[in-house]
């Protein structure tokens, strides 16, 4: 008889979707609204404690000569003051704080992801969305606080012929209001394809391992497979911070700066 993991993996030693699945830890129902402390959100809070540990407890000695975790976390700093400085302007730098939260949150998402039993939270698209669509309205409200009616302008590029305007107007709309889809789809489609493949290899080690001697041998492949692909997601988890933090920044600019 097939085992659990092989009847909901359809006949495969290993569900690759088993590790996505949002289950309720404490069960919280609000006036018919589900509410539930969930394994996704008990995920979130670690990655919210792990960042502050490691960016408090790194810097609390304040030593004029630092050590390893303090230079860590003043190099990350310093990377993303220049992203900032350069990809906003000088002027974005009061913003400083959210898009270094930003960054260390879903970096430290992603690798967490990586450890045995934890949960990637940045794998489903109603966290990357809920991100991407704080970005958005975010750098809306902040492109017409300081321009008002002239933020508009950012639509309108200059030297485009009147009879072409229209069309380009609606172009400039649709790619602006879309920038929360393209800002998340990125990231969570780059997590949930990573992680369904090493599970995938993971479930090819075990079956190939199970036929005996021989099988062990043809083990190994999918085995160094399984370690270059965690070694490629490590680096897909740095990345795919450094892209959502950057863009933000370009986003910023443009809020900034509409008429540049």
């Amino acid at each position: 008889m097939a085992s659990g993991a092989e009847q909901a993996g359809g006949g495969f030693p290993v569900d690759p979707l088993h590790q996505f699945i949002v289950h309720p830890i404490i069960p919280i129902h609000i006036g018919g609204i589900d509410a539930s402390f969930t394994n996704s959100s008990l995920w979130m809070v670690v990655t919210a404690v792990a960042v502050f540990a490691f960016s408090f407890f790194a810097v609390r000695s304040r030593a004029m000569v630092p050590g390893r975790m303090q230079s860590a976390v003043e190099m990350v700093y310093q990377f993303i003051a220049d992203m900032v400085r350069d990809s906003a302007g000088h002027d974005a730098q009061r913003f400083f704080p959210f898009i270094f939260s930003l960054f260390m949150f879903i970096l430290f998402a992603n690798l967490i992801g990586l450890f045995p039993y934890a949960f990637t939270v940045t794998s489903h698209i109603i966290v990357t969305f809920a991100l991407a669509a704080t970005v958005f309205l975010g750098v809306t409200i902040i492109g017409f606080v300081l321009h008002g009616p002239k933020f508009l302008g950012l639509f309108v590029p200059s030297g485009v012929p009147m009879l072409l305007l229209p069309l380009v107007v609606m172009i400039e709309v649709i790619s602006y209001v879309s920038r929360p889809i393209s800002h998340s789809v990125r990231l969570f489609a780059n997590m949930l394809a990573g992680h369904i493949t090493l599970k995938v290899f993971a479930g090819f080690v075990i079956s190939i391992g199970a036929m005996g001697g021989i099988g062990i041998a043809g083990a190994v492949l999918p085995l160094a497979m399984i370690v270059g692909l965690t070694a490629l997601e490590l680096l897909v988890a740095a990345l795919q911070a450094y892209v959502f933090a950057i863009l933000t920044c370009m986003y910023l600019h443009d809020a900034l700066h509409p008429s540049h």
